[in-house]
């Protein structure tokens, strides 16, 4: 079945719903094609958390209570 005829098909089954709630529910999947990432990142933050990802993978990262450390040292500076 191509693009084409599958859209057919769904368009003829879809038209014969009455079930507001699963007619709900295909909306509901139709409207996640179209959200917006939460967060428009530029490349340069892409590849920052790529490689960020990467580190932690490798083993490469540090425990949130010396992060929150490193937060408040660094904010105790400004």
């Amino acid at each position: 079945m191509n693009t084409l005829e599958l859209k057919r098909e769904l368009i003829n089954r879809i038209s014969k719903i009455e079930d507001v709630d699963f007619l709900n529910a295909i909306k509901t999947i139709l409207d996640y094609e179209r959200r917006e990432p939460f967060i428009k990142l530029t490349p340069d933050l892409e590849n920052e958390l790529l490689l960020a990802s990467e580190k932690g993978k490798e083993g490469e990262f540090i425990s949130q209570s010396e992060m929150d450390k490193k937060v408040n040292e660094w904010l105790r500076e400004k």
